[in-house]
């Protein structure tokens, strides 16, 4: 009887594709009962046993968008509902008194997570390419300092940012957020390209120095096509950090740029924290990484390989 030396038996992939699957089932368990419990009742988010039956509504993501305050039976029987949300809310005797902040929070990830992902990945595309193709001085020296920067937790240096921050007037701005999150990804971008380009050969911009190219459009219309599966993967780990990025957006923001992560938690129902609302939160908050992450999900399985098997 003969075994192939790389294709794997059929018991092999039966036991992996049995590993994938748990641990996909394990994996997603957590995220689909933050989903469910965004379309619970208070009552039914913190009941015990939990309960997997129920009656679902729309009461978390209602409280999610809108402020309340309570009124008097008179009020309330002289201004009826007017829309579904106004009924969901008159069951603890309040009504609303207009849109909560969660919009605007919201918001402010948008615009600082993707801000600061462009600027990663573009200012660490420009420095991966010169270290790949130029003679830099101390280039391994000069690689190492910045790797180094990824050596210690970002909120070790916390306190002198905030000081700094302080004095330069970015506290609590869109700009200070943008360029600290930059600051921290950059490195990561940096050796991240630099393999991708390394793997490029210099043939191809040779062959379009010698037609006309000038080094810009040689690498404009050259590497960066050969490059975008690496570009992809990288913007990807950029963009996760910075939207999940939660202490130094409690440290540096309390307003104008304040992002989700620490909004969300802040939510506070009739008796305490409003779970429902918070699941709600977190379910919306997870959407515009998943659906990135979805849409670049082909150059980032082949980043992942890229270079792995030399011809």
């Amino acid at each position: 009887m003969s075994y192939s030396l790389t294709e794997p038996s059929k018991r092999q992939k039966w036991f992996a594709g049995t590993l994938v699957i748990l641990y996909a089932v394990v994996t997603m368990i957590p995220l689909a009962w933050i989903f469910i419990t965004g379309f619970k009742s208070p009552a039914d988010a913190i009941s015990y046993p939990p309960q997997v039956i129920f009656e679902p509504t729309l009461e978390g993501y209602v409280n999610l968008f809108t402020q309340r305050t309570r009124q008097t039976q008179e009020f309330l029987e002289a201004n009826p509902p007017e829309e579904w949300y106004d009924e969901i809310v008159r069951q603890y005797d309040m009504v609303i008194v207009g849109p909560s902040k969660f919009g605007e929070r919201f918001l402010n990830s948008v615009i600082i997570g993707f801000g600061s992902t462009f600027l990663s990945v573009f200012l660490g595309t420009l420095a991966a390419y010169a270290f790949s193709r130029f003679k830099v001085p101390l280039a391994d020296d000069l690689l190492f300092f910045i790797l180094s920067t990824r050596m210690m937790p970002p909120i070790a240096v916390a306190i002198p940012i905030f000081l700094m921050y302080r004095e330069l007037g970015l506290s609590d701005t869109h700009l200070g957020m943008i360029l600290l999150y930059t600051a921290v990804n950059i490195s990561l971008a940096v050796w991240l390209l630099k393999g991708f380009i390394d793997e490029i050969p210099r043939e191809y911009e040779e062959a379009a120095l010698i037609d006309g190219y000038t080094r810009f459009q040689a690498f404009y219309k050259i590497v960066l096509p050969q490059a975008a599966t690496g570009i992809a993967s990288t913007a990807i780990f950029c963009l996760i950090f910075a939207w999940n990025e939660y202490a130094f957006a409690v440290l540096l923001t309390s307003g104008t740029a304040q992002t989700a992560p620490p909004f969300i938690p802040t939510i506070i129902g009739i008796g305490g924290l409003d779970w429902p609302a918070v699941a709600a939160g977190a379910t919306l908050f997870l959407l515009p990484v998943m659906i990135f992450t979805v849409m670049l999900r082909k150059h980032l399985l082949r980043g992942i390989t890229f270079g792995a098997v030399r011809k």
